[in-house]
Parts: structure tokens; sequence; C-alpha cells
């Protein structure tokens, strides 16, 4: 434990030490054209509506075919 310094005890060090790091990281980042981040927008949107069609779809099937199941057991 000695040879933790006195400035990372210090929280408001380590808060500025922590932010002055992030904004220098932040600065090696490849940020994607406007153009990328529009056409993977769409593409998650689109996999999203067609994902929650798919368990609508399956749901209401489901719920059918178990309805139907329940018909004729109770016959």
């Amino acid at each position: 434990m000695e040879a933790v310094s006195a400035k990372t005890r210090n929280p408001v060090v380590w808060i500025y030490r922590y932010l002055r790091e992030s904004k220098e990281e932040l600065q090696k980042v490849t940020w994607p054209s406007r153009q990328d981040t529009i056409r993977y927008s769409t593409l998650v949107v689109v996999v999203v509506v067609g994902m929650g069609a798919f368990f609508a779809a399956l749901d209401w099937a489901l719920n059918l075919g178990f309805t139907e199941l329940l018909t004729l057991a109770h016959k």
C-alpha cells in the first residue's frame, strides 16, 4: 500500500486525471462518417423491426395452436 502515491488518494486529482485521460483516448477514436452512421442505424432499425414481426407472428401462431389444442382437449 505504500507504493500508492498521495495524488491517487485525493479524489479531485483522481477525477481530473480520469477526465484528462478519457479525453486523450476519445481523440484517438476513428469516428464513423455521417453516411456510415445513417447506414448502420437504418440497418439496426430494419433488423429490429424484422425480428419484432417474426416474433409477433411466432407468438400469434403458437397462441392459435395452443388455443386449438385446448379446444380439442375439451371436447
